[in-house]
């Protein structure tokens, strides 16, 4: 579905990231990891054609990413920010339903077909009850969720989401990701997710990105890159590795750097 050869990105004369490829399949569930700085919102900002290579290419369904139309691309694609501002006090319901807008044509209504469609995924992401709010009334994290939703009536092939779990509690994060897993699985969204938190990725991605001063450390399933040495080659941490008690998926443990114990 997605081919990266070799890409380089910039911001004025200063690489950011350089020199990654990849390729991801159609039905993957891609974490891309990394400290601050390393390139991964850049990254994200590239795949969507945010942001273009200096060098290299990028491919999506076979097409050079930059041949679509942005209509087109729009019906396949859907992008959530870390964080967006909304300038004007739109309802909850109102900004979802822009995420049909790739589907109408000029000055078209909505569909009976696209009001059924935003009230599914408010439901789905719990914001059936806040249809009616302004969005300058909703907390970091309902705003998140709001924008997660108007991504989900693209009804795209391929989520691209930048810390989709930022400004949420730790219930509404694995809700989140929850909802993104099924979806992954069930309609066979491909999913590329910038996350910070090493343990929800190995716990909910099948394969581990890992960016580090721009570029690609590591690439493989969560068992084969969260190793202790690597980890600590990264984030510059020493750690220990145990087994998920449930999932047997790698989690990451913090080890104080004072030697304290108990």
């Amino acid at each position: 579905m997605l081919v990266v050869e070799n890409i380089t990105l910039t911001y004025g004369q200063k690489p950011v990231v350089e020199q990654v490829s990849f390729n991801i399949p159609s039905g993957q569930f891609v974490a891309v990891l990394g400290p601050n700085g390393s390139g991964k919102s850049t990254l994200l900002r590239a795949l969507c054609r945010l942001h273009r290579p200096q060098e290299g290419s990028i491919y999506f369904a076979g097409r050079d990413l930059h041949h679509w139309g942005h209509r087109e691309l729009a019906q396949k694609m859907a992008f959530v920010r870390q964080s967006s501002t909304v300038a004007f006090d739109f309802t909850v319901e109102e900004l979802v339903m822009l995420g049909r807008m790739p589907y109408l044509r000029r000055f078209q209504a909505e569909t009976e077909h696209d009001y059924a469609l935003v009230r599914h995924y408010l439901q789905l992401t719990g914001l059936w009850p806040l249809r009616h709010r302004g969005l300058h009334s909703l907390s970091g994290g309902e705003l998140q969720r709001a924008f997660l939703c108007q991504a989900l009536v693209q009804e795209p092939q391929l989520l691209l989401l930048d810390e989709p779990t930022n400004h949420l509690d730790i219930n509404h994060q694995l809700e989140i990701l929850d909802l993104i897993a099924s979806l992954n699985r069930e309609q066979n969204i491909t999913v590329i997710a910038v996350l910070h938190d090493l343990n929800l990725a190995a716990l909910y991605a099948e394969r581990l990105l890992v960016l580090k001063a721009g570029r690609l450390l590591a690439d493989g399933s969560p068992g084969d890159v969260l190793r202790s040495d690597l980890v600590q080659q990264t984030y510059g941490c020493a750690v220990s590795i145990l087994a998920h008690p449930v999932s047997n998926r790698p989690q990451v443990l913090l080890l104080p750097q004072t030697g304290q114990e108990g």
